[in-house]
């Protein structure tokens, strides 16, 4: 009976988590990224009185593994409910990019308090330090005053998704740079003589971007491509 309450306890919170302002920037993916969080929630016990919660989230960088790479203290500072929410996360990963991409999460130092005033009103002003404070990573959050870590789990669950195709194309980028600066000499002056060709002779694109694809270089020159297709 216990652990269906914890579990019906981390649904509401997770159903009862609304992001009133995201962050203005995707998760970092070559670094770590520090979310600076303002959690507001009502007390549930106390009428008109309102909660607010800053802290700060770690994000580590993300790095592809696989799912058996996972480590049990994936999350640091953060209560059963929140761990039992990110169980049920990893059971349904293959829809859940936060999963795939191994984030691993860190709950630092947060100070809170206690104010009298409606939750809208409260949002408000707390939206407009967020504003004034001009801090891409920082996000207002609205959700329960227990268990609050899992909407915090949820909030970064959203975030991570949000971000998975920006650190998709910085990664592939890297990738191509890489194989670019490993290329040899040889390949270069073939890839160049194949523009060329492409460049004297429309018909021959479509051939230029399939040679491209095959020897892995494509993203190293698709604005070059791109370009030659838009004269074309």
């Amino acid at each position: 009976m216990q652990a269906d309450t914890q579990q019906f306890n981390f649904w509401y919170a997770v159903r009862n988590t609304r992001i009133v302002r995201a962050p203005a920037r995707a998760l970092e993916t070559f670094g770590e990224t520090l979310v600076n969080y303002h959690l507001v929630a009502e007390l549930e016990d106390d009428p008109g009185k309102v909660r607010i919660r800053e802290g700060r989230l770690e994000a580590h960088k993300p790095a592809i593994i696989t799912p058996e790479a996972y480590v049990q203290d994936q999350m640091e500072g953060f209560g059963e409910q929140a761990r039992q929410y990110l169980d049920f996360l990893k059971q349904h990963e293959d829809s859940i990019r936060i999963l795939q991409y191994g984030y691993r999460l860190r709950q630092e130092a947060f100070s809170e308090q206690v104010v009298t005033d409606s939750i809208d009103a409260v949002l408000d002003r707390v939206v407009e330090c967020v504003k004034a404070a001009d801090d891409p990573f920082a996000t207002v959050i609205r959700g329960v005053d227990e268990p609050w870590d899992v909407c915090l789990v949820h909030f970064f669950w959203l975030h991570a998704n949000a971000s998975a195709p920006v650190n998709v194309r910085d990664f592939e980028k890297a990738h191509a740079q890489a194989a670019m600066e490993a290329t040899a000499p040889a390949l270069r002056e073939d890839v160049e003589r194949a523009f060329a060709r492409a460049e004297s002779n429309p018909s021959l694109v479509r051939e230029l971007g399939a040679y491209l694809q095959k020897q892995g270089v494509f993203e190293h020159y698709q604005d070059r491509f791109f370009k030659l297709v838009r004269r074309r």
